[in-house]
């Protein structure tokens, strides 16, 4: 397959460049040589490029911010993955989209499915919704939902805790919102067989297996963390309600992904959210990029 990444720059994007299959090509570009709210550039490079897969990893994800920029969040959200797939349908190519937990309202009590009903409550997942439905508009277009990612590079839940836990006395952290992690690495993995599956159009989900707290995620990064070395000593983490860490855009109480249907479309297992922390763990100590997270 010849397969076109966009938003390479990415946590994502760069997971899946990086977990190409040697059988396979791909073109990563990221915002600076494709601005994808540009039609007419979108639609060039997918003619110049001929791919059998468009993989759009590119969103915008300030879920705070996007309160107070909802033209921006939309037009890269919403408006640019319409032309991303106006020109996959022009040129023969099919389209896997990323999506987010963040499109449910977070009253359920169990596991969201593909087919569950959406219900966004921020902009940031009203407009990740509008996205979604021009993927969906083409008759194989793919949105492939997940939450929480977090890698080795970027910006992310567990190397703002890494850093925190090596600058502070103490953490608090939100122990109401639960849902479930997933390491870039692992679904760059279920990404590639998504491709070479090649399932029907549609929602499917994927997040590593397990449904936790963000709490329980912190002390299980400070363990881990520990245990490998990252960090010098342990501290508390303590557990504190929204109610106590007010944010601009409200967020899903509950937000779990149920993935059994992309299991078997994809022809691989959710691998437990623990097993796949200790993994980017030991990414991250290999890579040596831990000293940039001074106390």
């Amino acid at each position: 397959m010849n397969v076109l990444i966009l938003g390479a720059a990415g946590q994502v994007g760069r997971a899946v460049a990086a977990a190409r299959p040697k059988v396979h090509q791909c073109i990563a570009l990221d915002h600076s040589e494709l601005d994808i709210t540009d039609a007419q550039a979108v639609m060039a490079a997918m003619q110049r490029h001929r791919v059998d897969w468009v993989v759009n990893c590119a969103a915008y994800t300030a879920v705070d911010l996007a309160e107070s920029e909802p033209a921006l969040a939309q037009a890269i959200n919403a408006d640019a993955v319409g032309h991303i797939a106006a020109s996959a349908q022009s040129t023969g190519a099919r389209l896997l989209h990323l999506s987010t937990d963040f499109v449910f309202d977070g009253r359920s009590s169990v596991a969201y499915l593909p087919d569950s009903e959406v219900n966004p409550i921020s902009v940031y997942g009203k407009t990740k919704l509008a996205g979604e439905r021009h993927v969906l508009a083409l008759a194989d277009g793919i949105v492939l939902r997940t939450s929480w990612v977090y890698a080795a590079y970027g910006r992310n839940f567990v190397l703002t805790m890494l850093k925190l836990m090596r600058e502070r006395a103490e953490v608090r952290v939100v122990s109401d919102q639960r849902g479930s992690p997933t390491w870039a690495g692992g679904l760059a993995q279920a990404i590639w067989a998504m491709m070479d599956k090649a399932p029907a159009g549609g929602v499917y989900h994927w997040c590593d297996e397990g449904t936790i707290s963000w709490h329980q995620f912190a002390v299980a990064i400070h363990e881990e963390a520990n245990e490998l070395g990252l960090l010098r000593r342990r501290i508390p983490i303590w557990p504190i309600a929204t109610a106590d860490y007010p944010t601009r855009a409200a967020r899903p109480a509950f937000s779990a992904l149920d993935t059994r249907s992309t299991c078997k479309a994809a022809g691989v297992p959710a691998i437990g959210w623990r097993k796949q922390l200790r993994r980017m763990l030991i990414e991250l100590q290999a890579s040596g990029m831990i000293d940039g997270l001074r106390a």
